[in-house]
This record gives structure tokens, C-alpha cells and sequence, in this order.
């Protein structure tokens, strides 16, 4: 490509959080531009936001039907190529749809969808097109995990026997949701979250590293759900117990209600001849504990890493690569796809991201989650 990818947003306008980091993201490398977007369900707000962000008048639209729509009249050397979509859960679906079936290739927010429904829908859309549906798990972007799944696939640990994965957070752990806090207000409200607080938040994250890391699928589950701030709406903790497609056991745990917590995902996993830990808010260092030898450290860009491990760090060891590095490698490992399909030329599969599949993985994992916590079969007084 002798160009960069041409990128339009739907939602991600004023006072919207998560908008500002995937714009972060996706301008990181400079193979990514930002040509239009509907920034807003509100038209003034999406024109201010457009001005703000330098956007070109004509360009900013005032809702996602009108962007797509117009979108596809302006000529191939001017169109955005693909959709970024930064909307609350119940606003996925549909731009996600529509770019599809418009020929936009689609970067979407995770969850997946508001229900599973819509989740089986947009894969059978996505296979038929055969565009680039990135999802953004970004924690699968960090150089570390991808070195754990490398000494996973390769067997170094032996066959895997247990995972216990945490997600921790402490930012609900009183009632934000009644206040003037947007993100708090939209997560905890089950007609724009779906059926899950916590579990589709955060515990979809849990349960994607885990499984991207081991290579393995869930296959079984037993979960504990609860709300424990007086008035929720929807959980705001959850403890899982797994069973992986090879036997292995696991723990999950999802929780925002854990005072003093700020985001502390971290995964651990122990096969037959180690097991590996690592931890999202120390995400360059990469632990390995043997049985009866001294625990080795890996560091991100430091020593003996596999290639896509190296392939995934930007910067001279030492120097701290995180959140936004970690979900720009999502944006350009999409940028890579969409540029290989317009292109007509093989995308390199070292250069992953989360794709439908994983999607429609964390949707099903949540309706299991809430069903398996609805149900008593599994419990015992003591």
C-alpha cells in the first residue's frame, strides 16, 4: 500500500472515554487516518466533536446510517476503508451490520454485541463478506503474552493442567451509576449493557486472555454471580470455575467491586513441567516457575523472545510499553489485514488480532456465566 488506511468512527465524541484511546491506538504508527465520523447519536455533538478533532466539515455526519451511506458514494481513492466502533454494547450491532454489508471492513469495541443473538448474526455476515472484523481484546497485543502463548504452543510447559485468571477493578464499589459518571451510568444499565455488568465488562477480557493464551476453549463452567451494591442493576462480581476442552481446570474471577483495586488483570497457568505468570499492570515482565530449577524472567524486547514477542515491542528495553502500545498493535495488525485484502495478497497470521470467533466466544461465555449463576444445582450447605 502507497497509502495509509482510512479510518471513520462511530461514536467516541465528546466526554466519551474509551473513544480517545482507540484513536490513540490507531493513529500510533502512522498507517492509520482518521477521514470521517459520526461521533455522536446527537448531530451537534458529533459536529462539535468532528471540529475538535479537525475533522472536515462535509465528513462529519450526524448519525452511523448517514456516515456509511455517504461514505460509499465518494470515490475508492477518498472513501474510509473501515469502522471503528466506540458505542456503548447496545450500539454495536447495527454500524457493524451496516459497514458490512456496505463493504467497510469493521474495528469494534467488545463485547461483541448487546445479546447473542445479534453475536451469531454478525458472524454469519462477517464469513459471508470475507472482510476484516478486528475485535478489541487489547490485552492480546502485549509483547509478554504473546511470548506466554509461545511457551505454551510450544510445549515447553508441558500439557496445560490449571488456569486461574483475575480481572479485579474497584471503580464501582460504590453506586457511581446514580451520579453524573457516563461510563459508570451505561455500564450498570442492563438496556445498554445486555445481561451482564462485570462478566461482559471485564470478566470477557478474563476469559479471552485465558483462552488465547492456553490455546484451549472453555468447555465447562460453574459460576458464582453477584450484585453487591445495594440498587445495581446488574452484577458487579462473579467467581467462575472452568473446565478446558484438554481437562484442565481453572478460576475465574471478575470483579468492580474490590476497594483500592485499579485494574489488575493478571493470568497464571501451570502445566505439566512449569507454569507462567503474568500481570497487566507490570505487562513487560513475564514470569516462568520450573519444578526443582530457579524461575526464569522474561522482559519485554530483552533476550531470547519468540519472533512475534519481538514483533510486538516498539521501543528499547527498559522503557515501560503498555495499554495504548498494546491496543495500537490490535489497530495496526488490522490495518495489516485490511491493507493485505485490498491488496488481494495473504495476510501474515504472526501479526493476530481478536477476530469474530473470539466474539462470539466471550458472548456465549457471558449467557453461560448468568445462567450458571441463576442456578442453585451445584450448591451445598455446609
Amino acid at each position: 500500500m502507497n497509502r495509509k488506511i482510512r479510518m471513520g468512527m462511530v461514536g467516541g465524541g465528546i466526554g466519551a472515554f474509551i473513544g480517545g484511546v482507540h484513536r490513540m491506538a490507531a493513529l500510533l504508527d502512522g498507517q492509520i487516518e482518521l477521514v470521517c465520523g459520526a461521533f455522536s447519536s446527537d448531530a451537534e455533538r458529533s459536529k462539535l466533536s468532528g471540529e475538535g478533532l479537525f475533522i472536515a466539515p462535509e465528513r462529519v455526519y450526524g448519525s452511523y446510517i448517514e456516515m456509511i451511506e455517504k461514505e460509499k458514494t465518494l470515490p475508492l481513492g477518498e472513501r474510509m476503508d473501515f469502522v471503528s466502533i466506540v458505542t456503548p454494547n447496545h450500539v454495536h450491532f447495527g454500524p457493524a451490520k451496516m459497514a458490512l454489508e456496505y463493504g467497510f471492513h469493521v474495528v469494534s469495541d467488545k463485547p461483541l454485541c448487546f445479546n447473542l443473538h445479534e453475536a451469531y448474526e454478525l458472524k454469519s455476515i462477517v464469513d459471508k463478506s470475507g472482510l476484516v472484523f478486528a475485535l478489541t481484546h487489547n490485552y492480546t497485543g502485549y509483547p509478554m503474552v504473546k511470548q506466554a502463548r509461545h511457551l505454551v504452543s510450544s510445549g515447553e510447559l508441558g500439557a496445560i493442567r490449571k488456569v486461574i485468571v483475575e480481572y479485579p477493578q474497584g471503580w464501582l464499589n460504590i453506586p457511581k451509576e446514580t451520579g453524573d459518571n457516563k461510563q459508570a451510568a451505561w455500564r450498570t444499565d442492563p438496556s445498554k449493557s445486555g445481561i451482564a455488568g462485570a462478566m461482559g465488562d471485564i470478566g470477557t477480557h478474563a476469559e479471552n486472555l485465558a483462552e488465547y493464551i492456553t490455546g484451549l476453549k472453555i468447555s465447562k463452567l460453574c459460576a458464582q454471580i453477584s450484585t453487591l451494591v445495594d440498587g445495581r442493576l446488574l452484577d458487579d462480581d462473579g467467581n467462575v470455575l472452568l473446565e478446558f476442552d484438554n481437562g484442565a481446570k481453572g478460576i475465574l474471577h471478575a470483579s468492580q467491586i474490590c476497594a483500592g483495586e485499579e485494574n489488575d488483570l493478571n493470568i497464571r497457568v501451570y502445566g505439566e513441567k512449569g507454569g507462567l505468570e503474568w500481570h497487566q499492570m507490570e505487562p513487560n515482565t513475564l514470569v516462568v516457575k520450573w519444578e526443582g530449577a530457579p524461575s526464569q524472567v522474561y522482559r519485554t524486547n530483552k533476550g531470547p523472545l519468540c519472533d512475534a514477542a519481538r514483533a510486538h515491542a516498539r521501543i528499547p528495553e527498559g522503557h515501560p510499553e503498555g495499554y495504548i502500545e498494546a491496543f495500537a498493535n490490535i489497530y495496526r495488525n488490522a490495518a495489516m489485514a485490511i491493507a493485505a485484502h485490498i491488496e488481494g495478497i495473504p495476510h501474515n497470521e504472526m501479526y493476530d488480532f481478536p477476530s469474530i470467533d473470539d466474539g462470539v466466544r466471550g458472548m456465549e461465555f457471558i449467557y453461560k456465566v448468568i445462567e450458571s449463576g441463576e442456578s442453585d444445582l451445584k450448591w451445598t450447605t455446609v
